[in-house]
């Protein structure tokens, strides 16, 4: 059987699985189904997201991304520290950096990416994955939906998250590990703050504090075609929440207890400058998302019949600034990788060989980030800009902060005597 007559089931269609459901288009397979737990409109989700200007060029250049989304321009980064001495309601700049980072709003990159999956997929809002499971005769997997007998395709592509079951059928026991700490989320419109003009449209705020560090910059606002002030704060739990944590779990807009949310009073009143606590306590608790923290990856990302891409393969912690480049790279390799080989499982192992040592690294990078960042935080007030730049460069060693180039990105550079950027 050739590759295009191949069917193939993407179990999850948020941006990885739409972009999973893409590459296999690209890459000449036909019947392609499209499996999502969820009934409701996902693009309504509004959290931000980054692409590295450098990543986003590699990704354009492939089809996956292209300058019609929305997207907002940061040129700085530009990290704060409180401090009373100083003044200024901003707390007093530490160290100032280029940033070449584009941000997006989740919800209107995934409608691009959502439509631009071909008319004749067979795409199922609703549809409750139970089980899957390899094919008796080794060709395939089973995809067990409830009802009825489990249906076969010859690829299954594991796009649903964390708690991945497909995943579970290629890989086994791999359980996300627990960081032992939150992040707190928010997006609101930027008209809300009583002073906006104090925070320069292209900056991204990295406001640190003992045992954590906020991260604020603009993403776009669909309702409004203006923009919304987006954050991400960092820092472990009060105590006694630890043991209700430790295991994979989330709270959505307007769940979290009481005394979660005076936890985050507390952080924002007392650690934070004053213009950056009013960023955070402007958020009304509709908008509040706490986000407890695992990372792993897969000791591989295929098995016979089964893929696995987005966070259904790796988790790396968000301070990486790369977890929608790592989904849209493992889309444009799984593309290259059935276009490149004469059969599936050899499709399979060239993915294998590319993105599993990608996960590892972006892991171990978010790990790193994360001791040095918010459970192992330097005295920032002690530190000056040679002291953050060295500290920096001690925690990314690699140059990998905002996602890994491709290899195909170096090879086709190579080729055409082009220097890196």
């Amino acid at each position: 059987m050739g590759k295009s007559t191949a069917s193939v089931a993407v179990v999850g269609a948020s941006i990885a699985g739409c972009a999973a459901a893409l590459a296999a288009h690209r890459g000449g397979l036909r019947d392609i189904t499209v499996l999502e737990r969820a009934t409701g409109p996902l693009g309504e989700r509004g959290v931000g997201i980054t692409l590295h200007n450098a990543r986003y060029a590699e990704l354009e250049a492939s089809g996956y991304v292209d300058a019609g989304m929305p997207w907002v321009q940061m040129t700085t980064r530009r990290w704060y520290v409180r401090d009373k001495r100083a003044g200024a309601p901003t707390g007093r700049a530490l160290w100032t950096t280029p940033l070449p980072f584009r941000t997006y709003n989740w919800g209107p990159l995934w409608q691009e990416l959502r439509r631009r999956i071909p008319a004749n997929a067979d795409f199922r809002a609703g549809a409750q994955v139970q089980q899957v499971t390899p094919a008796p005769d080794g060709a395939g997997a089973l995809v067990d939906l409830g009802a009825g007998s489990p249906e076969h395709f010859d690829l299954v592509i594991g796009a649903d998250g964390y708690r991945s079951v497909v995943r579970a059928a290629a890989c086994g026991d791999v359980r996300p590990a627990y960081a032992g700490y939150l992040a707190w989320r928010g997006a609101f419109p930027v008209e809300r703050l009583t002073a906006p003009e104090l925070w320069p449209e292209d900056e991204a705020a990295y406001v640190v504090f003992p045992g954590g560090h906020l991260v604020v910059y603009r993403i776009p606002d669909p309702a409004t075609g203006g923009l919304r002030a987006n954050w991400i704060l960092y820092t472990t739990p009060p105590p006694g929440h630890d043991a209700a944590l430790s295991s994979p779990t989330s709270l959505p807009p307007g769940t979290a207890s009481d005394t979660l949310r005076d936890h985050l009073a507390y952080v924002a009143e007392e650690l934070l400058p004053p213009f950056w606590a009013e960023v955070v306590m402007a958020t009304t608790p509709d908008e509040l998302i706490l986000q407890p923290l695992y990372d792993f990856t897969a000791d591989r990302y295929t098995a016979p019949g089964m893929l696995l891409v987005g966070d259904a393969a790796t988790v790396a912690r968000p301070h990486t600034g790369a977890g929608a480049v790592k989904a849209l790279q493992d889309a444009t390799v799984l593309e290259s990788a059935l276009t490149s080989t004469a059969t599936l499982p050899d499709a399979l192992a060239a993915y294998d060989a590319d993105r599993t040592p990608a996960g590892r690294a972006m892991v171990g990078l978010g790990r790193g980030m994360g001791q040095a960042m918010v459970t192992e935080t330097p005295d920032w007030g002690a530190l000056d800009a040679a002291g953050m730049e060295a500290w920096w460069a001690g925690m990314d060693k690699a140059g990998a902060f905002g996602g890994r180039e491709l290899a195909r990105g170096r090879e086709q550079r190579s080729r055409f005597g082009v220097s890196p950027s």
